[in-house]
């Protein structure tokens, strides 16, 4: 390369090669599994796709339409293949070997038709592929952040705190079920579509809470997971846009997503939502969010994701802590806790009811919980009780309360803040 060659370092071309790829990979996989009909296969072919890239770019230069470039790239791999195995059963049906399997050959659409651009459609079923459910959740997060998030199998592990070794197998064992149980590149029929919505709605919120959240390790919270989980919301609201509830989570999403930058302090320590600064709330995501809902309660009833942004819409439109609305935020739970009962939705409303009737009637219904032996591992149960506690007056029981809260969390940075508290 001399000194006036304007393109980029090998090194520097491999990034784009990846930032590409991980842009567009979704849409290269749900094009390439209509035409071969295996979302494993599908993957392995676009991955072929990157690799000519990585080989080819250095050499020749980026691609003035790197997109279609490997979306081309891949599509020519399929077709390779398709012929290749439709040569292959023409063999086997002429040896006679094999009847059946040139019958189906016969009946195959034709490779020309596989081109055909249906890239909504194609993601939407790649979407329903990857939360099928006859896969665990974890290897429906597994394939979803692999197939549609293209992430790499080591970004995945570190995300969830697990090994390498252990997504690769979920991946594989994901793929591998998919083939075994036969499961089709297609939408489900209508009857079978709120039950599969409701899985892949489960999932994108799944993986955005763990990077909201996260479970365990050193971090608070992982964005790239809150992001990846973001950008599946809004490609749902474009493939399906008269479904209230995928507006209802993204409005989720983009709701809590806009507290982010003001939930640790400069020392990397938690800021709890009632201390945060809400200058420092993201007002383009919290507008993103309050569109969505609206978007949600033009097309009917809210549902969960959508009850839960109508609360989280609550705490971005107060401009300070002071002017929540706590009494509409209790009734929202309450409404919640109808639509979608649980032990988490009724701490929650305890801690509601809390702010807006007096600690002393959010403690009676934590109590309640307690009583019924709910969430007995749950770390949040006796932080919540341990803060009524304290609003209460009773220190020395809340610190009691604090310290459990920190043996039971696998969070380092949680268990800091509540053994700061049970040492307050």
């Amino acid at each position: 390369m001399t000194a006036t060659d304007p393109r980029p370092a090998p090194a520097g071309v491999n990034r784009v090669v990846e930032a590409v790829y991980r842009i567009e990979s979704a849409r290269i996989i749900a094009a390439l599994a209509r035409m071969v009909r295996d979302v494993g296969l599908a993957e392995e072919l676009a991955q072929d796709a990157l690799v000519a890239a990585l080989e080819q770019w250095p050499q020749r230069g980026v691609p003035d339409d790197p997109g279609p470039w490997l979306m081309a790239t891949a599509k020519h791999r399929a077709i390779d293949h398709l012929r290749r195995a439709e040569n292959y059963r023409r063999k086997l049906a002429v040896v006679g070997r094999d009847v059946e399997l040139a019958e189906q050959a016969s009946a195959e659409p034709e490779i020309v038709d596989a081109l055909d651009d249906h890239i909504g459609d194609d993601l939407l079923r790649l979407i329903f592929t990857a939360c099928h459910p006859s896969l665990t959740t974890e290897s429906q997060v597994a394939l979803t952040l692999r197939m549609l998030g293209g992430l790499r199998t080591d970004e995945i592990a570190r995300a969830f705190l697990t090994t390498e070794a252990t997504v690769s197998q979920r991946i594989l064992r994901a793929k591998k079920t998919l083939a075994k149980e036969g499961v089709r590149f297609e939408l489900p029929p209508p009857s079978e579509v709120p039950a599969r919505l409701a899985a892949v709605l489960g999932t994108v919120y799944l993986i955005f809470n763990e990077g909201y959240s996260a479970t365990a390790g050193d971090d608070w919270s992982r964005p790239q997971l809150c992001e990846e989980a973001r950008r599946l919301g809004r490609v749902l609201c474009g493939l399906l846009p008269d479904e209230a509830e995928v507006h209802g989570l993204t409005a989720l999403m983009e709701l809590q997503a806009s507290r982010m930058g003001a939930r640790t302090d400069a020392a990397g320590r938690p800021v709890l939502l009632l201390d945060q600064d809400r200058r420092r709330w993201d007002r383009l995501l919290i507008r993103r969010g309050l569109a969505a809902l609206t978007r949600a309660e033009q097309i009917g009833t809210l549902g969960p994701y959508g009850l839960q942004a109508a609360i989280a819409a609550c705490h971005a439109r107060a401009l300070t802590a002071a002017e929540t609305d706590w009494a509409r935020i209790a009734a929202l739970y309450r409404l919640l806790s109808h639509v979608a009962p649980s032990a988490v939705v009724e701490l929650n409303r305890a801690v509601a009811v809390g702010l807006a009737e007096g600690p002393a009637a959010g403690l009676a219904i934590v109590d309640e919980l307690i009583g019924r032996g709910e969430l007995p591992g749950y770390p949040h149960l006796p932080a919540a009780r341990g803060e009524l506690l304290e609003r209460l007056g009773r220190a020395e029981e809340a610190r009691a309360e604090f310290a459990r809260a920190a043996e039971l969390t696998r969070n380092e940075t949680e268990r800091e803040l509540f053994t700061r508290r049970a040492h307050g």
